[in-house]
């Protein structure tokens, strides 16, 4: 702003900090004066609008002006709108009487707009000015007083009270000055003659025309003015009208004539010739947009023609003869233009599009849009519309849009819509204007990670080395970022004996799965965990998936043997008749091996005799039988080592040695108890002392192993049963049979049942015996030294007896 003096200073600057603000409807209008110092405020716009000023930060709120150039900005700290920059009104709105500058005010969380207007009150910070700086005006001294001759006007850029007001002339005798006011609101000079004019006396007169604004204070430009007396010519030109009015298109291309304009001279000669042209004061826009056939007074569109920049010119032209001196008469000419569409809608984006989370609701506001034509009337109304094809509709509301979801979204369909956004107005032909819009849909966690099948077969064989890389897993997540970011874990199941970690770990990251130690099929055939894959969402996400891991045999078992036994010493000591045939059971040699299938699978061969032409083993059952008749030179000691083998790769063997001593006199039990029926009354009495001690010691064994049964039958283990059969009762389902001497003493032991050595873990035996030959069933211990134990009792509760145990073929149980 401009220096003033003396008490005006005060005056000045209190107008121009004077705000006044009114609401219409939701607008705020605030009134400042313009070249207002940068960083002067305007106004509380926070309290204004009714937010705290703690909302102003939180909520983002902004200004979005349609001008290139940020006029105003907000106070973050205080909520005040503070001036951004210098403010010109003139090159603002020109020559507009009102200057209004639309804000809108944008605030976040939720998403508003607001407007707001700023009026700009114009100063008298602009002189009059005169596009010349002198000009020279030919009078015929012949003129009479009272003529009138039209003088250059003054342009001041200042609107109101502070715009161009009045003119003056400098004193003199013959000239008085007229001032008026046009229909358009110019205000024009005329030099009026007051006195008749002497060339003879002067020739020559020089004014000065000063042009006065109404500026407080009084703000002021001038113009020399000569003015030459000429002689004669004493009739000057008239127009048939005073005043022309015509109409064009803003289409009017160059050259098109709009109106002609016509004069009469009634001189003669030359001094009737008349040439038209623009008067002296015409601006220079027109100028540039119209010309004046001087001959025929034709009026054409020479320059570009626009509605929306001004919509009517009006100007003055004159028909000058060629007399001497030049007489010229005036007339006025008001074009108005007629609006076209040929202005296309403007779509704005008031606010950019905010990314969408896919869970939003319908109806969650996602930009704001503004849209404006420069035409006029029904050219400028304007229909907004969004392709059919998306997921989001526009809500109208004060003159502006906001794009919102008309629909649930959904990431894992589409992650980013491109809204295509249809401006269309209402002239003829319409015109219209496409804007895409990118609204991007943010991820939410709603998708849980997927498995490729829901149970993994993995098969390793036994003795694996610990630390070994198993199998992989994996599992997808569609979801995005750390929503799809996964990790791996593996899962207890209670029907493992140990915790999933004691025999397994897994890459959390990539889901390998590693063995934490060394695998006995004897001892677990299958481990079944749960690996579970599990999103960083918020919540997170998980899902399962089984895997079984099926543990392979190896033939790392030797067999071994269970009768006879060695517990006692190395050696087995069996008793035979001399008198044995060919073809005599000896005694039966039986084997276990704690592997399956085809590593079970035993075979029996005698490896050294002392006489190997009289016994021989069966190959698969282990029987040692005499191949011909004992005779009397025969030594009365003879030895055998027999091997076992199994059938695995490598093979594993174990040897058994027995002593058979040969009697004389010894005579041979019932062969088979099961092809006789005994009473049990006639037998009673032939039990031997060491019989019954060895009975009742079993019967104590068998109550202490039935009760532990029981208890581990209530806890889920695997159900266990002991059958008491007595001579009289036909079990079809013996597991042991025992043959007892005639003196007492057990002869042998048969094992019976073809899948009992199958299993890979050893088994016990449990004897209950109920009568003198009680058949005994073989039940399934914990461990080989179960079985082993129980042996030895039998060992101890027989110490004079020959065991024999028959076995049958083994065969493998595959998972």
């Amino acid at each position: 702003m401009r220096r003033i003096g003396g008490w005006k200073w005060a005056a000045l600057w209190l107008f121009a900090f004077s705000l006044l603000w009114n609401t219409i409807g939701a607008q705020i209008r605030y009134t400042i004066p313009e070249e207002l110092k940068e960083g002067s405020i305007v106004g509380n716009i926070a309290k204004d609008l009714g937010f705290d000023i703690s909302d102003i930060a939180e909520r983002k709120l902004r200004i979005a002006s349609e001008s290139n150039k940020q006029y105003f900005s907000v106070d973050s700290g205080k909520g005040d709108l503070v001036v951004n920059g210098r403010i010109d009104r003139e090159t603002l709105c020109g020559q507009s009487a009102n200057c209004l500058m639309p804000l809108q005010i944008v605030i976040e969380n939720p998403l508003q707009l607001y407007s707001v207007e700023i009026e700009i009150q114009d100063i008298n910070d602009n002189a009059p000015i005169f596009h010349n700086k002198n000009a020279t005006l030919k009078i015929p001294e012949l003129i009479a007083p009272g003529a009138r001759f039209t003088l250059e006007s003054a342009d001041d850029l200042d609107v109101g009270s502070n715009s161009l007001k009045t003119y003056s002339l400098s004193s003199n005798n013959f000239f008085r000055l007229n001032v008026k006011t046009l229909k358009d609101g110019r205000v024009v000079s005329e030099l009026v003659i007051e006195k008749n004019l002497d060339r003879e006396k002067q020739s020559i007169h020089n004014l000065v025309l000063t042009a006065l604004d109404g500026g407080n204070p009084v703000k002021s430009g001038t113009f020399v003015l000569q003015i030459i007396v000429q002689d004669i010519n004493d009739n000057e030109p008239q127009f048939e009208v005073a005043a022309y009015k015509a109409s064009v298109l803003e289409s009017a291309v160059s050259g098109s004539s709009m109106i002609k304009i016509k004069a009469t001279d009634l001189d003669e000669g030359p001094n009737g010739e008349i040439q038209y042209l623009f008067s002296a004061h015409t601006p220079e826009h027109v100028r540039n947009v119209f010309s004046v056939n001087a001959e025929t007074g034709e009026i054409t569109v020479i320059g570009k023609l626009d509605y929306e920049t001004k919509q009517m010119y009006t100007f003055d032209v004159c028909a000058k003869d060629k007399g001497n001196p030049e007489l010229e008469g005036q007339s006025s000419v008001q074009i108005d233009i007629i609006d076209e569409n040929d202005n296309p809608p403007e779509i704005i984006l008031t606010s950019l599009p905010s990314p969408v989370p896919e869970n939003a609701t319908v109806g969650t506001v996602v930009a704001l849009i503004t849209v404006k034509d420069l035409d006029s009337g029904i050219n400028g109304k304007v229909e907004l519309t969004v392709s059919p094809d998306v997921l989001f509709k526009l809500k109208p509301f004060h003159n502006h849009y906001s794009l919102i979801t008309d629909s649930l979204l959904d990431r894992e369909v589409h992650s980013e819509y491109n809204v295509e956004i249809l401006a269309m107005d209402s002239g003829v032909p319409p015109l219209k204007t496409m804007k895409t819009v990118n609204v991007k849909v943010l991820d939410v966690n709603d998708n849980p990670p997927l498995f490729s099948q829901s149970s993994y077969n993995v098969y390793i064989n036994e003795n694996n080395l610990a630390g070994v890389s198993l199998f992989s897993v994996s599992a997808t997540d569609i979801d995005r970022d750390k929503n799809a970011v996964l990790t791996y874990s593996v899962l207890d199941l209670s029907s493992n004996p140990f915790p999933a970690s004691f025999y397994f770990y897994i890459n959390s990251e990539n889901g390998t799965i590693y063995s934490m130690s060394s695998f006995d099929y004897e001892k677990v055939k299958l481990l079944s965990i749960v690996v579970q894959a599990k999103d960083h969402g918020s919540p997170p996400l998980s899902s399962n998936a089984t895997v079984h891991v099926f543990i392979s045999d190896h033939n790392d078992n030797a067999p071994a043997v269970i009768y006879p036994s060695t517990s006692m010493g190395s050696v087995s000591h069996q008793r035979m008749p001399r008198s044995a045939k060919a073809g005599h059971l000896v005694t039966k040699v039986t084997a276990v091996d704690a592997d399956s299938g085809h590593n079970a699978w035993l075979f029996y061969r005698l490896a050294e005799a002392t006489d190997a032409s009289l016994f021989s083993v069966n190959l698969h059952t282990g029987e040692v039988r005499t191949k011909r008749a004992v005779s009397e030179h025969d030594d009365s000691s003879q030895r055998l080592l027999i091997e076992i083998k199994d059938n695995g790769e490598p093979i594993q063997s174990t040897t058994v040695t027995v002593d058979i001593l040969i009697e004389d006199g010894f005579h041979e039990p019932i062969s088979d108890y099961r092809e006789k029926t005994i009473e049990p009354k006639k037998k009673t009495g032939k039990i031997t002392l060491y019989l019954i001690i060895s009975v009742a010691s079993v019967s104590l064994l068998c109550l202490l192993t039935c009760f532990i049964l029981l208890v581990k039958c209530a806890r889920g283990s695997r159900s266990c049963c002991i059958r008491r059969t007595n001579s009289e009762y036909k079990n079809p389902n013996r597991n042991l049979q025992i043959q007892l001497n005639t003196d007492g003493p057990i002869k042998y032991v048969e094992v019976l049942g073809g899948d009992m050595m199958s299993q890979s873990q050893s088994f016990g035996s449990y004897l209950s015996p109920m009568s003198e030959f009680s058949d005994l069933t073989l039940v399934k211990p914990s461990s080989t030294t179960n079985f082993t134990d129980t042996l030895n009792v039998l060992d101890a509760s027989f110490p004079d007896s020959a065991w024999t145990f028959e076995s049958q073929q083994v065969r493998q149980t595959q998972i």
